[in-house]
């Protein structure tokens, strides 16, 4: 979704965002809590959890109101922003990635919490089971801990005899400890050489890219993350300049001018988060809603990106792919 449709579909409150000044919604209406690692101007899928809403019944401003914060990629202001929202009392908070996630349930207890995007609940300690995960808390999965070794076996199939591949990563984030283990199982399974470049802030991204650039990689996967997802412009343009092949985990990327990505609709995900706020407003308990897998895996390419740095895409590739932009 390009950000002139999102702007109109939230009808100009996206504007108001980064003051995050809205005030707790009355005592008739639940109000909803979201808290999201990127910026209003980029986080394009919230989209999809007001079109879930809507899909529901809901009208916001009508039935609910929402409060939100935006960590700016910086997610070490997590914990902050989720206590900021604890203490507007909402009915419920619906956090954007597992970060997010683990600061909204160090911050509560008792509020029903619903993440859109997580990964490994069990192991972070969010959940007791995806079954059954007891507590405050639920959501869905962002990806598995293979995902991103599946991203590298298709960007071998990419770029055939990748022989060394990059990560650009975030080491800010809580979950690129597994992101990165996957990565690096897949990459000895394929027996190809790993080399990882770390982006604490935006301020790294062009010396990330010269390091790995300098080690000759063939090849860059990048770790699915709010603040990197923030610059996916800046990244395509370093990609392109540097004539770098990329996958991506978000499609959000390859929309605004990254080659390839594999994984997650973001999106999806959102309104599917809608009918968890739905069952928990109807009277459900967190612990009783089973987390869920992504709504949607999908493989899409920019077949311009590609004529950018001079790479023709297999076309078994291609015909596999969800959608291809030209």
């Amino acid at each position: 979704m390009r950000r002139r449709e999102f702007i109109t579909l939230f009808g100009g409150a996206a504007a108001a965002w980064p003051l995050a000044t809205r005030a707790q919604a009355p005592a008739s209406r639940p109000l909803i809590a979201i808290l999201v690692g990127g910026t209003p101007a980029t986080a394009t899928f919230l989209s999809g959890f007001r079109e879930g809403m809507n899909a529901l019944g809901y009208a916001e401003g009508r039935n609910y109101d929402v409060v939100y914060r935006f960590g700016a990629g910086d997610l070490t202001r997590m914990p902050a922003l989720a206590e900021e929202l604890v203490g507007l009392k909402p009915s419920i908070i619906v956090t954007a990635n597992t970060s997010a996630a683990i600061a909204a349930k160090n911050a509560t207890a008792t509020i029903p919490i619903v993440s859109a995007a997580m990964i490994d609940p069990m192991d972070f300690g969010l959940v007791a089971s995806h079954a059954r995960p007891g507590g405050n808390f639920t959501g869905l999965l962002s990806a598995l801990e293979t995902l991103m070794g599946k991203q590298l076996e298709i960007g071998v199939e990419l770029v055939p005899g990748v022989k060394k591949a990059g990560l650009l990563v975030n080491p800010n984030s809580l979950a690129s400890t597994v992101l990165r283990r996957g990565a690096q199982a897949a990459a000895d399974s394929l027996k190809i050489g790993f080399v990882e470049a770390e982006v604490r802030s935006s301020d790294d991204i062009d010396t990330s890219f010269e390091t790995l650039a300098r080690a000759t990689v063939q090849l860059v996967l990048i770790h699915p993350d709010p603040m990197l997802l923030a610059e996916r412009q800046r990244i395509a343009a370093r990609a392109q300049a540097f004539k770098l092949p990329v996958v991506y985990g978000f499609r959000e990327h390859v929309d605004d001018g990254g080659l390839l990505s594999y994984g997650m609709d973001l999106r999806a995900n959102w309104m599917r988060a809608a009918t968890f706020v739905d069952k928990i407003l109807k009277g459900a308990k967190p612990a009783d809603l089973p987390v869920e897998m992504p709504t949607k895996l999908q493989l899409v390419i920019n077949l311009n990106a590609a004529k950018a740095i001079g790479l023709e895409v297999p076309p078994l590739l291609l015909s596999r792919a969800d959608e291809v932009i030209e």
